[in-house]
């Protein structure tokens, strides 16, 4: 399919201010729906186990919601180039409204865990579709002001989501956190029904399911080997092995369809154009790295600094402050300086210094220190959120402006679950290897047969049952001296510590490729209308 094909009528780039302000707020409500559904759920998980059992199914209820709406992240973003945002997003929505009245209704954990995953169809087109309204909306030289106001809405999601789900499972039940739903949703779909309007398109369409399905045949073995690998199975277990060779045939198999398709899900040409290339890496190193490093700062707070959750939120706070606060500022100097290239060199440089300052950590910091690494951190992160987007939607013609956004979205979805695989690995492994070097041989000699299997997983500093469990033991085997649990406790804290300090490590080095893939990306100027570029800048766009 070439890059250049003649743009739609674009109906939504002509409306009015006040219109487009409507627009703007449905567009943020939904998004508000989805980002709070990743951290509203997770408060109420220990009242829904307790009430329906099941803890087997514990993590599947978040695995089928991250493997359906990451799969179809490029599929809804595809179709709304052809169909239009309006139908294509409405859709995804009432199968995220449609998914949350079932989650709600669940009579045990595999109802759950099906009604998740279907809910997470929709959250494919509610978690990137709004990104190509804003763009619909907004040439790219304004689109940065209004695409920060996106980071603000996930910092939000992340402080109120926790406590917000808290309240509604203590004061009334876990059912209403997907029930919540419903009112902002319609409010949400009413208001783009009216406000939106849809894509009149004279062209012949053609859905490419083939595509589409090897899409999902790639994608899900990927992530589900990627969740798998290291915790229930063993990264060269024949389950792992299995499912990333099923993996990647699918994947080989989706490249060939794809570069013959008339209209391509997922159009393997955008990887020619060396911007796209350069984005695309780069968002998806960053949300490795975020994931997968400093998504285990609240381990660290309280498995080894002995935070509290609540101490442990306060501290993390700054993060999502900064996030946000950078979301916003990345947004407005793009906007106003245009000079993309810069913008992203200093947030990432400005993550680099943070992950920099969280492996100068020691296991009993001072607060301050803590609480500046993860400021620095989380504000280069949010400098660069809205940025990859659009530099690429760009950088490509209009016609394909929700494929390319839904195409980054799902590479950084890609690149955090690969993020949170290896790093948790590397945690797991270097733990095991930290405590065996630290344990004392007094204290190991004292503790009882399968007492040490006990310690070889970090969440016993977080379990106080589990450290009654293991005091009992030592208490039952006559080596229930303070000295003994003293020394075990130390050297468990000492090896998670160890441990975590290789795991930032490892984020610092995932930051710098990101940084060296920001290095190659061309700078052209953002457009100031959503026409295509003229022949010599489209040519350049193309070269990039």
């Amino acid at each position: 399919m070439p890059l250049t094909a003649p743009a739609p009528v674009n109906a939504i780039a002509a409306l009015g201010r006040r219109r487009r302000t409507v627009v703007l707020v449905g567009v943020l409500l939904g998004l508000l729906l989805g980002a709070l559904d990743h951290t509203i759920v997770g408060t109420a998980m220990p009242r829904i186990v307790a009430q329906l059992g099941g803890l087997e199914y514990y993590s599947w209820v978040f695995t089928a919601y991250m493997l359906a709406s990451t799969t179809t992240m490029p599929i809804f973003g595809r179709l709304s180039d052809q169909y239009g945002r309006r139908a294509v997003y409405l859709v995804g929505l009432g199968l995220f409204l449609g998914g949350s009245v079932l989650c709600g209704l669940a009579q045990d954990m595999p109802q759950l865990v099906a009604f998740r995953g279907f809910q997470g169809l929709g959250a494919g087109a509610v978690m990137s579709i709004p990104f190509a309204i804003v763009a619909d909306l907004f040439p790219p030289a304004e689109r940065g002001k209004y695409q920060g106001l996106f980071g603000a809405v996930f910092g939000l999601a992340s402080v109120a989501g926790p406590v917000t789900g808290g309240y509604i499972t203590d004061h009334w039940s876990w059912r209403w956190i997907f029930y919540i739903n419903l009112p902002v949703g319609l409010l949400a779909g009413t208001v783009l029904t009216l406000a939106l309007p849809p894509l009149t398109r004279a062209t012949r369409r053609q859905v490419d399911w083939l595509g589409a399905g090897l899409l999902g045949a790639s994608a899900v073995p990927l992530l589900l080997a990627l969740v798998w690998g290291g915790y229930a199975y063993a990264w060269d277990s024949p389950q792992v092995i299995g499912l990333l060779a099923l993996a990647v045939v699918a994947a080989a198999a989706l490249v060939a369809v794809e570069l013959r398709a008339r209209e391509p899900v997922l159009p393997v040409r955008l990887f020619a154009n060396a911007i796209f290339t350069a984005a695309t890496l780069a968002a998806f190193l960053t949300a490795m790295a975020m994931f997968g490093a400093i998504a285990f700062v609240p381990l660290f707070v309280q498995a080894v600094l002995g935070f509290s959750a609540m101490q442990s939120g306060l501290v993390l706070m700054p993060m999502m402050l900064g996030m946000v606060l950078g979301t916003v500022v990345g947004g407005q100097l793009l906007s106003r300086w245009g000079r993309y290239r810069l913008i992203a060199l200093g947030g990432l440089g400005l993550m680099w210094a943070g992950m920099l300052l969280l492996t100068r950590i020691g296991v009993r910091p001072e607060a301050g220190s803590l609480v500046q690494a993860v400021a620095v951190a989380g504000f280069g992160l949010g400098v660069t959120m809205p940025l990859f987007i659009i530099v690429v939607q760009n950088a490509l013609p209009y016609t394909m402006l929700g494929t390319v956004t839904s195409s980054v979205q799902f590479f950084r979805s890609i690149g955090g679950t690969l993020g949170v695989a290896v790093m948790g690995s590397l945690l797991v492994n270097r733990f095991h290897a930290e405590l065996t070097r630290q344990l004392p041989a007094a204290a190991r000699a004292a503790l009882p047969n399968g007492s040490l299997a006990q310690l070889s997983e970090p969440q016993v500093l977080l379990d106080p049952g589990a450290l009654e469990r293991l005091e009992q033991q030592l208490a039952a085997s006559g080596a229930l001296d303070a000295s003994v649990v003293g020394g075990v406790l130390d050297a468990t804290r000492l090896a998670l510590g160890a441990a975590l300090h290789d795991v930032f490590v490892a984020g610092l080095a995932v930051v710098t490729l990101a940084l060296l893939a920001s290095l190659f990306l061309r700078e052209i100027p953002l457009r100031r209308s959503h026409d295509l570029p003229t022949a010599p800048a489209a040519s350049e766009a193309r070269r990039g």
